[in-house]
């Protein structure tokens, strides 16, 4: 399909704005601040919800900063582990507030956002042994934030996604917690090699080659980890339910397409969406500005709102 017109609309005026400048293009610590901007200029806008609050839980190097959305009603809820997505670099609660908001209510979730550790300080694994730690801190301790021990999801967008694939693959491995599903959105499954839409969409759709190159070598993750590259793992039979979308103009598509598939083949229940005309970024940080964000953030939380049994 053609560019979705409000997606071309968007980058038409992300580009007279920047003149061309990437995020590459900037400090590592400006570049968090425009990418949390865009979150809040793009993003949807929040709604209100019964409680939002910021604190932290133990982690492997120290407490690890969380925000926890609560929704209206009487717990204890069902939970969604949220990991925002960035390259590992950028990205915070702030730059998914949103849907995560828009999630709470309309799934009847707490939400927990997670302010993993991010290089180049802190490089690989670190935002993978955060995303572990929370998780397990979330259904050990759920009654502390109102929350269902036994309705635990997890989910993030891209980098995020990646993190919510590890997490899944942990807690098969590692006696749990148990999950009833992870969502994974536009997620990075494998840098171990490019794949077509790699140079299909690299330029010209706001995530750009040079701009994953970037994100590498700030995150210095071996390309050969399963936690980095999920998809070569030989076994992905036994994870939780998956909801895996993918964006036609997206350079990470192909990757998340065939780690969906990969599930499939391996008995895993998955529901696979393309959202075609769409570019990568267009669900957790641009459906304030593109109807089929808007949608996307729908569907995840149609889906969860099924498997965590509040629909």
């Amino acid at each position: 399909m053609p560019l979705d017109p409000q997606t071309q609309e968007w980058l038409t005026a992300l580009e007279e704005k920047t003149q061309g400048r990437e995020l590459c293009d900037l400090p590592v610590e400006q570049a968090r601040v425009a990418f949390d901007r865009l979150g809040a200029s793009s993003g949807l806008p929040p709604v209100e919800i019964a409680d939002i609050s910021d604190r932290t839980v133990p982690g492997p190097a120290g407490e690890i900063p969380v925000r926890v959305y609560t929704p209206e009603g009487t717990g204890p809820f069902p939970v969604l582990v949220y990991f925002p997505g960035g390259g590992f670099v950028v990205g915070t609660p702030d730059s998914t507030h949103g849907p995560c908001t828009v999630w709470a209510k309309q799934i009847g979730a707490v939400v927990v956002s997670v302010n993993y550790r991010k290089g180049p300080e802190h490089p690989f694994p670190a935002a993978v042994d955060d995303a572990i730690a929370v998780t397990r801190w979330v259904a050990g301790n759920a009654a502390e934030i109102g929350a269902d021990p036994a309705r635990v999801a997890v989910g993030g967008d891209s980098a995020g996604g990646n993190l919510a694939t590890d997490v899944a693959i942990d807690a098969r491995d590692n006696d749990g917690p148990s999950l009833a599903a992870q969502v994974l959105i536009y997620p990075a499954t494998d840098i171990s090699k490019a794949y077509p839409s790699l140079h299909e969409n690299g330029t010209g759709y706001f995530i750009s080659k040079n701009l994953l190159r970037w994100f590498g070598a700030n995150y210095r993750a071996d390309p050969l980890d399963w936690r980095a590259s999920p998809m070569l793992l030989d076994d992905l039979s036994g994870l939780a339910p998956a909801f895996v979308v993918t964006a036609e103009y997206d350079p990470l598509r192909d990757q998340g397409e065939a780690y969906a598939q990969r599930l499939a083949e391996a008995g895993v229940d998955v529901q696979a969406r393309r959202y075609d005309g769409q570019i990568h970024a267009f669900v957790a940080n641009l459906a304030g500005v593109t109807g089929q964000g808007k949608t996307a953030v729908n569907d995840i939380g149609e889906y969860l709102s099924g498997v965590l049994g509040t629909d």
